[in-house]
C-alpha cells in the first residue's frame, strides 16, 4: 500500500494530480490507515499510469473515465466499443490538424508578402490591409507581391 505522496512519486505526479483524479472518479483509494491517511494499492498504481498513457496521447478525462469503465468490465464490451473512442478521437484530430494547415497556409501567405523592414513604418503594411480588408474572416484577402525593394509599399 502506498500513501498519496508516495504513489504521486511513483507516477511522477504531484499529489493535487491524484486528488484531482479522486474527485473526478477516475480513481478511488483501496482504504485509509489508522491515522486517516489514504492508502493506494499496486491496482491504484496501474490505474494511474493508465490514466498518464491515455492522457499523453491526448484523451480527455471523459474519455479516459469510459474506457476505466469499459477496462473495468472488459468481458462485458467489445474492441468496436474501444476503437469507437479512439477513432471518435483520431477524426477530431484530424481536423483539428486540417484547422490549423489552414490557418498555417494563410499566416504564411500574408507573412511572405509583407517586407518586413524595421525601419520603414506599419502604413502601408500588406499584412495590416490583409486583416483590414478581408470580407472573409477565415481567409485573408492577401493579393500583393512581396517586397523587394528597400520601401515597404506591398500594399500599392
Amino acid at each position: 500500500m502506498y500513501l498519496i505522496g508516495q504513489l504521486a512519486k511513483l507516477c511522477n505526479v504531484s499529489s493535487d494530480t491524484l486528488r484531482f483524479y479522486e474527485k473526478n472518479g477516475l480513481i478511488e483509494p483501496a482504504g485509509r490507515s489508522d491515522s486517516g491517511y489514504r492508502l493506494y494499492s499496486e491496482g491504484n498504481l496501474s490505474r494511474v499510469k493508465f490514466i498518464l498513457r491515455a492522457k499523453a496521447i491526448g484523451l480527455s478525462l471523459g474519455e479516459i473515465c469510459e474506457l476505466l469503465d469499459i477496462r473495468l468490465e472488459a468481458s462485458q464490451h467489445s474492441c468496436a466499443e474501444v476503437k469507437a473512442i479512439t477513432q471518435a478521437k483520431l477524426n477530431e484530430v484530424d481536423s483539428k490538424i486540417a484547422e490549423l494547415q489552414r490557418i498555417r497556409g494563410a499566416l504564411k501567405k500574408i507573412n511572405d508578402a509583407c517586407c518586413g523592414h524595421r525601419n520603414d513604418d506599419a502604413s502601408h503594411c500588406s499584412i495590416l490591409g490583409a486583416l483590414n480588408d478581408s470580407d472573409d474572416m477565415t481567409n485573408p484577402a492577401v493579393t500583393p507581391e512581396p517586397c523587394s525593394s528597400g520601401q515597404c509599399h506591398c500594399d500599392h
